[in-house]
């Protein structure tokens, strides 16, 4: 089964767009939302759960005020401030790193598992989706990550689909390394734009690390065409592929208001040109097998 991950060096670039093009061109396939800080390709598949779990990805400090006595060594090894004077355990400033366990002379305080977030699967019109959402504060992205893709890949099992599409994080953090293990194929996507450039470099040199082949996206390219050029002579440098423009299009947000992709809607410009991307994407990725057989590794393409 190949598997294409959607990924930006920063948020806003139309990261999830292209990937619900792909989500509605592909075929046979599953979905994953492993951007489970702010989760949205649900918007566009309409799912309906079929399973979902709590998710456990963090400790927490609890005191028991029965032994406690007020000694303080807790307070003092304390590096995140979460103990205060009275010896009160804020949750939301515990890292639950144990120290407090470890120093408390009347074994006063324990460490239990903290619920971090929620995890689903679900049916949806563009096939079965898996997905997931980490609560406000916590900082286990990574580990959520990983379960979402375990639960896509148990999907595909089931249904014996050949593609995943994966809608990954924004950045270059512990959610997009977790997205990126394992990935066939890489599409990053950009904007015309000195932080969109900036970004690139950043996302790039992170797949490179992982030598998976990536291609390049340059969404509303005709907002500012200088730019578009710099960014795509800094991907002809790097060996990066440059698979496509997307320009800027009024009609995308009414589609997504309405819930669809805009590939489903054959008067936009946006949507005619993520079909050529996906058409193109193809052929690449098929010639990219080839290569791999032929004992040619398309990490080589870049500087990795």
């Amino acid at each position: 089964m190949k598997s294409v991950l959607f990924l930006s060096g920063k948020g806003g670039t139309g990261k999830t767009s292209l990937a619900g093009a792909f989500a509605v061109l592909s075929k046979n396939k599953v979905l994953a939302d492993c951007d489970v800080d702010a989760a949205n390709l649900h918007l566009l598949l309409n799912p309906q759960i079929t399973e979902s779990g709590e998710f456990q990805g963090s400790n927490e400090a609890v005191k028991d005020d029965a032994k406690c006595t007020n000694c303080g060594e807790c307070r003092r090894v304390c590096r995140f401030h979460a103990i205060d004077e009275e010896v009160n355990i804020d949750p939301y400033l515990c890292e639950g790193c144990g120290a407090c366990v470890y120093v408390c002379p009347t074994d006063a305080i324990t460490l239990r598992a903290r619920l971090s977030g929620q995890w689903y699967t679900a049916t949806s019109r563009l096939g079965p989706l898996a997905s997931a959402e980490l609560y406000p504060g916590e900082e286990t992205s990574g580990k959520l990550v990983t379960l979402v893709k375990q639960k896509a890949y148990t999907l595909a099992k089931e249904v014996e689909a050949e593609r995943m599409v994966i809608d990954g994080s924004p950045g270059i953090g512990c959610p997009v390394i977790a997205s990126a293990t394992g990935a066939s194929a890489v599409i990053l996507v950009t904007e015309p734009s000195l932080s969109g450039l900036h970004d690139l470099e950043r996302i790039l040199s992170v797949v490179t690390h992982f030598r998976i082949p990536a291609y390049l996206v340059v969404n509303k390219f005709d907002l500012n065409e200088e730019m578009t050029v710099q960014v795509e002579e800094f991907a002809a440098e790097k060996g990066l592929e440059v698979i496509g423009r997307i320009p800027y299009d009024p009609g995308v947000p009414q589609r997504m208001i309405e819930g669809k992709s805009v590939v489903e809607d054959e008067q936009s410009p946006a949507g005619a040109a993520m079909r050529e991307i996906y058409a193109r994407f193809e052929k690449e990725a098929w010639m990219t097998s080839a290569r791999i057989k032929n004992g040619v590794n398309p990490c080589d393409w870049t500087d990795g």
